[in-house]
């Protein structure tokens, strides 16, 4: 009778730790869509904002200066959403692993 309390109590203890890892798993891709998603509304935005303005421009030269600008700060974001993507995964992967590392240190 043991036996068959312990197998149930190891079968719970599993479908806990499995729950609590997908739970971090799933906060971490929310985070990472919200953040995706500012990221492509922020970019929609500024590149209708640069096509306001490159119609208004007098001269070829103003277009190209507006253009390289809306370049660089693009590039810009771009590298700075792509890191704080890249953390957003790192914390993913650390909070999802917590629960199989403490089932771990307990288990020792």
């Amino acid at each position: 009778m043991n036996t068959i309390d312990d197998a149930q109590k190891f079968g719970r203890e599993g479908v806990d730790l499995a729950l609590k890892s997908f739970g971090s798993v799933s906060k971490g891709m929310q985070a990472i869509a919200v953040e995706v998603a500012d990221y492509s509304k922020k970019s929609f935005e500024d590149g209708a904002a640069l096509v306001e303005k490159i119609i208004g421009v007098k001269t070829v030269d103003k277009a190209i200066e507006l253009q390289s600008a809306y370049a660089k700060a693009a590039y810009e974001t771009y590298l700075a959403r792509l890191t704080k993507i890249g953390e957003l995964y790192a914390d993913m992967a650390k909070e999802s692993y917590k629960p199989v590392e403490a089932a771990f240190a307990k288990a020792k």
